[in-house]
């Protein structure tokens, strides 16, 4: 099958690589660089007048070092999970900050903590660090005021990612106390995720209900970034509870167990062939071509339209639809590995087949998507309605 080269859109400006990490800074990053600009600028006027204009030059480069921080956290999180035969496959540094994404692993409660808390660890690093620099009086005024919002910024940065709740890393102690606890990774995550929703309420009190109940007014760049933040945090939780809710789910995706009985007959057999299979009342029929491989699935509209007395004479493949290549699956496979299976694939029935290569069953794509949301499927194939 031929296929057409498609331009893929970039997500932001490759940076180069760092400890063999690709590095890439999104353009969303902008956003936050002249969000800090525009809050930041005149606070540093108002408090230095002497600076000027260049209030909002310090104010570009406190986002810069900001973006220094988030960089180095991401990085102690990808190096500690080399160390335990994680693969890196990018930093992202954005709007949100950044994230590091990693190819498939195996995880475990312990390592998971320890390669989540790495990157709070180095802004404490940090934080002493430019404490140590900016304690010693030999830097200028813009320098020393730059060390000091480095040193600040990498302190809130460490205490705040070791909050406990999804998505925030210390989320993740959370997730693997749970986990250790119940023998379920997911409970861990669905537990941590509510985590995440509960600091949400209670940033939202502690910055902005607070101060209106107490008769003041919230300062606009604190209730600018509490929102924004808050945001931020509620829409990683709500995800985290999600993903923990389907991989909580996945012991009931079973290529056996929700596939529809289904048999495999030759392109060269007839219509007469498939209804005396049963089809399609009660068993699906699959096509194979000669080799034995399933190619194609007999439509049950188009087969029972066929007259009676044409049965015999009309081939199978007239009434057929074709599987996209290679959609067929062993009838033991189930879980993640089914599902990973299934993402290479296009179309959307796939046959399944034992050892022998014999089919067994159909199974279809509406159907895996019910068993992992828990929605019944609809008439038109679409899941609907939860289980009870």
């Amino acid at each position: 099958m031929t296929e057409t080269a498609t331009p893929v859109r970039r997500e932001g400006i490759p940076l180069g690589r760092i400890a063999g990490v690709p590095v890439v800074l999104a353009y969303s990053w902008f956003i936050i660089a002249a969000f800090t600009v525009i809050v930041f600028g005149p606070v540093l006027d108002r408090s230095n007048p002497a600076l000027g204009a260049s209030a909002y030059v310090v104010a570009f480069a406190y986002a810069v070092l900001l973006l220094i921080s988030v960089l180095v956290h991401e990085l102690a999180h990808a190096l500690t999970a080399r160390i335990y035969g994680w693969p890196t496959q990018k930093i992202v540094l954005n709007l949100w900050g950044g994230h590091t994404q990693f190819d498939s692993f195996t995880a475990t409660p312990g390592r998971s903590v320890l390669v989540a808390l790495a990157g709070p660890a180095a802004n404490f690093v940090l934080a002493a660090g430019a404490w140590l620099v900016h304690d010693s009086d030999s830097l200028g005024s813009v320098a020393e005021m730059l060390m000091n919002i480095f040193m600040w910024s990498n302190f809130v940065l460490g205490v705040f990612n070791v909050l406990p709740g999804l998505p925030l890393d210390g989320g993740r102690l959370v997730e693997s106390v749970v986990w250790k606890a119940t023998g379920s990774q997911a409970k861990g995550t669905v537990a941590a995720g509510w985590g995440g929703r509960l600091i949400v309420v209670l940033l939202g009190y502690w910055f902005i209900l607070r101060p209106l109940l107490a008769g003041d007014s919230p300062d606009f760049g604190n209730l600018m970034i509490t929102i924004l933040v808050a945001g931020f945090l509620w829409m990683g939780a709500s995800a985290a509870i999600q993903q923990g809710t389907l991989r909580g789910r996945l012991h009931l995706v079973s290529a056996a167990g929700l596939s529809t009985p289904a048999v495999g007959l030759p392109a060269t057999a007839s219509v007469q062939d498939a209804l005396r299979m049963g089809a399609p009342s009660s068993t699906a029929v699959v096509v194979c071509g000669g080799d034995g491989r399933p190619e194609g699935v007999v439509d049950p509209a188009a087969l029972q339209s066929v007259p009676p007395a044409a049965a015999g004479t009309t081939p199978l493949t007239a009434v057929s639809y074709a599987l996209a290549a290679g959609a067929y699956v062993p009838e033991w496979s189930k879980g993640q590995e089914l599902l990973q299976f299934l993402s290479q694939l296009e179309g959307r029935d796939y046959a399944v087949v034992d050892h022998n290569g014999k089919v067994t069953g159909l199974l279809s794509q509406e159907a895996v998507l019910a068993a992992i949301t828990g929605r019944r499927p609809r008439p038109d194939g679409h899941p609907q309605g939860r289980n009870r």
